[in-house]
């Protein structure tokens, strides 16, 4: 695990006009704040600590007695308590130079992604007269901006499951006629297997999935075939794949992507216009974010989800978008920048560059769903997809 960059993370503060970072964590209540610290995340951790970084000057720890040692492996002054008086005046003197105060905490819970601080906390250091201020931007400079090296390996995954995507598509057709006659027999299981299978000897690993979906279960935008429980793919179906991985190294970066296709026919007029509707959506908000970054300007995650969702209001199938535009992409699937969303959360992180997003509008109509997702890579003064693009439904 990577050391806490402290001189990075006083200028962030600086450049943000905060005091200070407060940090705080019991029973790792707050993983994202213990990355960004470096800190071990199977640490026994049992009592609360807090750990204050100021724009200027030496942190500050306020530790238990029981568990002093917790925080040796960063910089600065350690202070200890036993009993909550003890904590509540060893908070007070930590914080005594303080005023706007960064912690992960989000007003009125708006962005839960980064809302680790309970109220009670929160509470408490209002009564000392603190503004506390929410850490979102801060997370997002700190969690979702890649390297060379990460980006690379998004690169690389890119590369491997846009293979194993287009083979997996021929895969169905022959499985569903077999060279010597006849007719086959294929589930949506043992596609998700043939492409775990695939994706695991390009050294690939991913959490859960894939996801292999027929006709209605297409629909289901979290739908997970299963050995017990998976539907049969046969001529004249509606399919969906939506299929994710990385390296299996330290840091890599996911590759994330989401496909439909009919099976051994032409889609329908309804089928077409969902999927040109989603298709459309999709590349409003891939140049919504294109043009903002090639003008220079600052762009926040609810604005790539208020392009694409226009158009599908605009083609009659709002009620069917049911889900936000596009998520962040780090070693996490879902990742701790800003997310491409007006929906579930008004997301005024901003998207930074350097960061990793997905833009995947969909539509789901109780016979099927068309979700159309690709992933895109920002750095300062342009935007861009990575990989392979859909721009027709696919036909096996």
């Amino acid at each position: 695990m990577a050391g806490m960059e402290l001189d990075s993370i006083q200028s962030a503060l600086r450049d943000a006009g905060m005091d200070g970072w407060l940090f705080y964590d019991h029973h790792h209540r707050d993983p994202v704040g213990g990355r960004i610290l470096g800190l071990d995340e199977k640490a026994h951790i049992t009592r609360r600590w807090y750990y204050y970084v100021p724009a200027v000057g030496e942190p500050r720890k306020l530790v238990h007695r029981i568990e002093q040692s917790r925080l040796d492996s960063l910089p600065g002054v350690k202070g200890l308590y036993s009993s909550w008086q003890e904590l509540a005046a060893g908070l007070e003197a930590m914080l005594f130079d303080a005023r706007q105060i960064a912690m992960q905490y989000s007003p009125n819970n708006a962005i839960m992604y980064v809302s680790m601080v309970d109220a009670g906390t929160v509470e408490f250091l209002r009564g000392l007269g603190k503004n506390i201020m929410s850490s979102a931007d801060l997370v997002s400079q700190f969690e979702a901006v890649l390297n060379q090296e990460q980006l690379a390996s998004h690169g690389a995954a890119q590369q491997a499951i846009d293979e194993i995507l287009a083979e997996c598509w021929r895969e169905i057709g022959r499985r569903l006629r077999p060279s010597g006659g006849g007719k086959g027999t294929l589930s949506e299981w043992d596609m998700v297997v043939w492409l775990s299978e695939a994706m695991r000897r390009e050294g690939l690993v991913w959490e859960n999935g894939p996801n292999v979906s027929a006709n209605a279960n297409s629909s289901d935008s979290h739908y997970e075939p299963t050995a017990e429980k998976s539907a049969a793919i046969a001529e004249g179906d509606f399919v969906l794949i939506d299929i994710w991985g990385r390296l299996e190294k330290p840091g890599s970066i996911y590759y994330d992507i989401t496909w439909t296709g009919v099976v051994g026919r032409e889609p329908t007029d309804r089928e077409q216009l969902v999927f040109e509707t989603v298709r459309n959506a999709r590349d409003a908000a891939v140049a919504t974010v294109e043009q903002a970054f090639a003008e220079g300007r600052v762009i926040y995650g609810y604005e790539g989800d208020d392009a694409a969702r226009a158009v599908i209001r605009a083609a009659g199938f709002g009620d069917y978008f049911t889900h936000r535009t596009g998520h962040n992409i780090a070693h996490e699937l879902h990742g701790s920048g800003a997310h491409l969303d007006n929906l579930e959360t008004h997301d005024i992180r901003r998207i930074l560059p350097n960061s990793c997003f997905s833009v995947e509008p969909g539509i789901y109509l109780p016979e099927f769903g068309v979700r159309s997702e690709v992933d895109m890579l920002a750095a300062p003064g342009k935007a861009w997809v990575t990989g392979k693009i859909q721009r027709e439904l696919v036909r096996i």
